[in-house]
């Protein structure tokens, strides 16, 4: 897998974080609102995948979605960046062979 392929599979599994804990804090005022976590695995690729699973029991963590949103959004970023390196790179190559 190449480095941008792997940047973006970690990209896709920080919006799926984010759009959890987003759910998660639309529904707090939810009666019997069970929240969404995401399980992040990694591949022998070197990428990433997130699933979303259930809590087991009914519960709110305003806390823990609000922080679990700028984790998410910094994760984002720095597989932005590493895109944006790798693309840089993989120019600068193409200039200096051409």
């Amino acid at each position: 897998m190449s480095t941008s392929g792997i940047a973006l599979s970690g990209m896709a599994a920080a919006q799926q974080r984010l759009q959890a804990h987003a759910h998660n804090l639309a529904n707090l005022g939810t009666d019997n609102f069970r929240r969404s976590t995401t399980a992040q695995t990694a591949q022998v690729t070197g990428c990433v995948t997130a699933t979303w699973q259930r809590a087991p029991a009914a519960g709110a963590d305003m806390a823990g979605d609000l922080v679990g949103q700028m984790s998410a959004g910094h994760a984002f970023t720095a597989n932005l960046a590493v895109f944006k390196t790798h693309d840089a790179m993989t120019g600068a190559l193409l200039d200096a062979l051409a």
